[in-house]
């Protein structure tokens, strides 16, 4: 199952388990249940703190491994083969069920054990999801801290009964005893956030004692941690205030333009920003959203918790979201057939027809990937010719499960009160409106700026981007931006992080100029 080279890393990290470790398989006479055999054999194959106990009569999903320390039962289960972006939450499980100490920090840790009440957490996923192994493992560890906490990982390609049954048309949906508890990405904070109701309190109370930063960065996608590190660098107090860190790149599955790294995926890159910046002495305050900016010689970002940071200069790195369609039936049927992820929520719908909004590299490069597992592919452009490159426009034009239309205005998503049944769209040559019989909408038509919290404190273009200069200042004094909130085009990452750079080496440059001596001051000007 393993190759060479892998069992051989495997092997390495099997080396840090410290306490034994029980894998019980719950298995048939499947050809799922032989794969998910043979890969624990492998694993046992390279440790002696590892045993595997077979079971053929039980009740639980087959195929289905639960691992245990020896003599407890930790509540980390596995219903499918987590090979592909889960073969990482696998090796983690092992780990801490072995005893490894988590990279998480402490009174984080404590928080887990301290959660009280029965907790029965289900996490549907597919394998080609690069959102839903952050769930799966936050949720792996929350049952290894807590024993009132339980976790199984359930492969929906493997138990598409289930999937039916619930009607789940996105990934990851995580259930909690029984009930539908969250949809997409989420890291271990958040779901305690959910969970722990009164955290956020907590973290408003200790955010009020927080002293003036020299400078603070609103968001944590590739320009926020460039403009905190620049920031840091320079010896400053620094602060970083993000809704989720890494932004938009943790929904990004391939990178390949990110310059001197041949290629990587977004959640890699992402959590490769956060240690980099948190190696540095930089206040990083996770799972917090902005409400209001109020400019003043000490600058306040009010956040909705209620807190309220102050700073000598703010760096607005906030990013953008998917553009959505804004038509009847959009939000009703979000998450039950319309997505945004085709790499993530895909696999839901193999063997169905889907269309995709958009023929820009994004919606050409979804409509290409979702070809080879659905039916069928219609892709609809607003415009009168497709916007993406020549080379995805040939490959996408010679597949031949993929109709083209082009000058089609999606006008309507239709739906049986329970999930997505088609598309109305209106021919914008002749007028007339059709619709289009299918399962699945994958909305693939732009980004949209995190700026409405600005509205008439800071400039912003037409389009809610942010109006900057040359030197990444706004028309608020000792107020920056950069990334893909601002009016700078080409929205790419390594544009962010160079903007981002600019924007903290210009605010720097500000907060020396206006908070040096007199004497320093007039030395400065001539």
């Amino acid at each position: 199952m393993l190759d060479a080279n892998l069992k051989t890393q495997l092997k390495a990290y099997l080396e840090r388990v410290t306490q034994p470790i029980e894998i019980t398989a719950s298995l048939d006479d499947g050809d799922r249940s032989r794969e998910m055999l043979a890969l624990l054999q492998d694993i046992v194959g390279l440790t002696d703190k590892i045993t595997l106990i077979e079971r053929r009569d039980d009740t639980e999903r087959k195929p289905s491994f639960a691992i245990n320390r020896k003599g407890a039962d930790m509540g980390v289960r596995f219903a499918g083969i987590p090979m592909g972006h889960e073969f990482t939450s696998l090796v983690l499980a092992l780990l801490q069920v072995g005893g490894h100490p988590p990279k998480v920090e402490a009174d984080v840790i404590e928080q887990v054990r301290n959660l009280q009440g029965e907790f029965r957490f289900e996490t549907y996923i597919s394998l080609s999801c690069q959102n839903c192994p952050e769930v799966v493992q936050a949720l792996n560890l929350m049952a290894v801290l807590n024993p009132n906490i339980r976790h199984v990982m359930v492969d929906g390609a493997l138990f598409q009964d289930e999937v039916q049954q619930r009607q789940i048309m996105a990934v990851p949906t995580v259930f909690l005893n029984g009930e539908t508890f969250g949809q997409g990405r989420m890291g271990l904070e958040e779901i305690l956030a959910k969970l722990d109701t009164g955290a956020a309190q907590r973290d408003a109370e200790k955010m009020a004692l927080k002293e003036v930063f020299d400078m603070l960065i609103v968001g944590g996608g590739p320009a926020g941690a460039a403009a905190a590190i620049y920031s840091a660098r320079k010896g400053i107090r620094t602060g970083v205030v993000a809704e989720r860190f890494g932004g938009q790149v943790l929904d990004t599955m391939g990178i390949e333009n990110f310059i001197s790294v041949k290629e990587t995926e977004g959640p890699k890159l992402a959590a490769a920003l956060e240690q980099h910046v948190k190696s540095h002495d930089v206040d990083v305050m996770n799972l917090q959203r902005a409400a209001a900016l109020i400019p003043g010689e000490t600058i306040e970002v009010k956040l909705e918790n209620g807190a309220s940071l102050k700073a000598r200069t703010v760096v607005l790195a906030t990013g953008a979201r998917w553009r959505q369609m804004n038509v009847p039936g959009e939000q009703e049927y979000k998450n039950k057939g319309v997505a945004y992820c085709p790499h993530c929520d895909g696999p839901l719908f193999k063997g169905k027809r889907v269309a995709v909004v958009g023929g820009g590299n994004s919606g050409v490069e979804a409509a290409i990937d979702l070809a080879g597992i659905v039916a069928h592919v219609t892709l609809l452009e607003f415009d009168v010719k497709l916007r993406a490159d020549a080379v995805l426009q040939r490959k996408l034009y010679s597949l031949p499960n993929v109709t083209v239309l082009t000058q089609a205005q999606t006008t309507e998503v239709t739906g049986d009160g329970a999930r997505v049944n088609g598309l109305v769209y209106t021919d914008r040559q002749s007028g007339e409106s059709h619709r289009v019989e299918l399962e699945g909408i994958f909305v693939q038509i732009g980004l949209l700026p995190n700026t409405d919290w600005l509205k008439g404190t800071v400039a912003l273009s037409k389009h809610g981007e942010i109006e900057v200069d040359a030197h990444g200042r706004t028309s608020v004094p000792g107020v920056f931006a950069a990334g893909d909130a601002t009016t700078v085009p080409y929205k790419q990452i390594v544009i962010a992080m160079g903007e981002g750079s600019k924007a903290a080496l210009s605010a720097f440059d500000h907060l020396i100029r206006t908070t040096a001596p007199a004497e320093e001051k007039a030395a400065i000007a001539a």
